[in-house]
């Protein structure tokens, strides 16, 4: 607007730089006056406003969820690590242990010394990948802080305290019975 109608009125000599600036200024604030007292464009901020927080609250949202699963997989590559690392190598014995996984009972194929350790509670049995792993105790309490649901199972050290008169104490009861 190189020719606009301030400027021609300032070129003729009828209005000064101030008294121009002054009617500007009046013409924005009346302008911005009369935007403020619109409904409509009221309606429009507000709307804009309330579009513009639900976007960030649903932004916010999901960078938690996806916060959430990445911490989730860290935790679960933890577990396997650990697992991995600290697997003893089973060789199929002939004795067998029974173990519950879920609502399932499971049997293993494994060396009287595994037995042994597996019932005294010195070794646990971890699901990994859709096998089991045989584990020491102190790393399946490891794992039990971050992932429960990967130790199937775990003989609790039992600290048996025979009574002062009880005439069986001598005699040890087998826990892998067969009936």
């Amino acid at each position: 607007m190189a020719n606009s109608f301030g400027d021609q009125l300032l070129k003729a000599g009828l209005v000064n730089k101030n008294q121009l600036h002054k009617a500007k200024k009046n013409k924005h604030r009346q302008k911005k006056a009369q935007q403020a007292a619109d409904p409509a464009a009221l309606a429009a901020s507000d709307a804009a406003r309330r579009a513009a927080a639900e976007k960030a609250a649903r932004d916010r949202e999901l960078n938690q969820q996806h916060k959430a699963k990445q911490a989730r997989r860290a935790l679960q590559a933890q577990v396997h690590q650990l697992v991995t690392l600290n697997r003893i190598e089973r060789e199929d014995g002939d004795i067998g242990y029974n173990f519950q996984d879920g609502s399932a009972i499971r049997k293993l194929f494994v060396t009287p010394e595994i037995h042994q350790r597996l019932t005294d509670g010195r070794l646990a049995i971890a699901r990994l990948d859709g096998d089991y792993a045989l584990i020491p105790a102190a790393v399946a309490d490891k794992i039990r802080q971050r992932d429960a649901d990967c130790i199937v199972s775990q003989s609790a050290a039992e600290a048996a305290t025979p009574e002062e008169d009880d005439p069986y104490a001598q005699y040890r009861v087998p826990d892998d019975l067969m009936w």
